[in-house]
């Protein structure tokens, strides 16, 4: 799932190459990617971009000037954006294919582009909303503070609230904004603090180190991101993490196994040397923590 550091490269890739263009005909081919009507995503042709943000892991385009709207998306596991020169003028038939919307674009440089949003799989959970405001958007209204601008104050309140363990207030959006279970991964292998710890139990040291180290893994990435060709994030993302998605591999730091806990959905990954002393966690289906 794109994270922070990857919607805020398009983000900035949005508004290196689609801020000025003017939207042309808007595709629709997964009607399940629309979760709004009114107003309706025809209103969309014509309308200059006048800007690209990103809201927690929510990418946003404003269309239009003081009547602006804004077209929402959650690309959620498996979408993408991709940026097409030159797309097809036939309109997508749907259910066919990973296409879920197509926007037409003409650009002051007189070529005729697209965004597409794409979706891999079968469980479409990509979402579009077209909304007045951001905050319409329900998942943008709970956001918590985002990940890279939260002070350490704050952060230190809103882990002191939480009987989580810390992976999990880390992820919940309504917590933190922006990372998820990647990054998550990364921050507390940097950190060296174990997925399992409960996040109201950490020490004040640890949560000022944790928040120093969370703003260190998203700045780095998002250094690492941004300029780059929305194509090649997804690898740029895979080629800094340490122990996310590299079970069986060496720890990078002290040389140890990179561990795995799964759950039905998901894992995470963790070095038990830098992060638990030395334990394996157990599997959440055992509900316990091996000695």
């Amino acid at each position: 799932m794109p994270e922070l550091p990857e919607v805020e490269a398009l983000a900035q890739f949005l508004r290196d190459h689609a801020v000025g263009a003017v939207i042309g005909r808007v595709d629709v081919a997964a009607l399940s990617v629309l979760k709004t009507f009114d107003p309706p995503i025809d209103v969309l042709a014509g309308r200059d971009i006048t800007g690209a943000a990103r809201f927690g892991k929510h990418l946003g385009l404003r269309c239009g000037q003081e009547d602006g709207l804004w077209l929402i998306t959650h690309l959620s596991r498996a979408g993408w954006l991709r940026w097409q020169d030159n797309p097809s003028q036939t309109p997508p038939k749907p259910g066919k294919g990973p296409l879920a919307l197509r926007m037409h674009l003409f650009a002051p440089d007189g070529t005729t582009p697209a965004i597409d949003l794409t979706e891999a799989g079968t469980q479409k959970r990509l979402a579009v909303w077209l909304v007045r405001m951001p905050a319409e958007v329900p998942g943008i209204a709970k956001l918590g503070p985002d990940a890279l601008d939260v002070t350490e104050p704050v952060f230190a309140e809103l882990l002191a609230k939480s009987s989580a363990r810390i992976k999990n207030a880390l992820t919940d959006q309504s917590v933190l904004a922006g990372v998820g279970n990647a990054y998550s991964d990364e921050i507390l292998h940097t950190a060296k603090l174990s997925p399992f710890a409960t996040a109201n139990k950490l020490t004040p040291e640890q949560v000022s180190e944790l928040r120093v180290v969370m703003r260190s893994v998203l700045a780095d990435a998002v250094d690492r991101s941004t300029g780059q060709d929305a194509a090649r994030l997804k690898g740029e993302k895979r080629s800094g993490m340490r122990v996310h998605a590299r079970t069986g591999l060496p720890c990078p730091v002290c040389g140890d196994t990179v561990r795995e806990v799964s759950f039905a959905d998901r894992s995470f990954q963790y070095c038990p040397t830098c992060q638990t002393g030395g334990k394996i966690l157990a599997d959440r289906r055992m509900s316990k923590l091996l000695k």
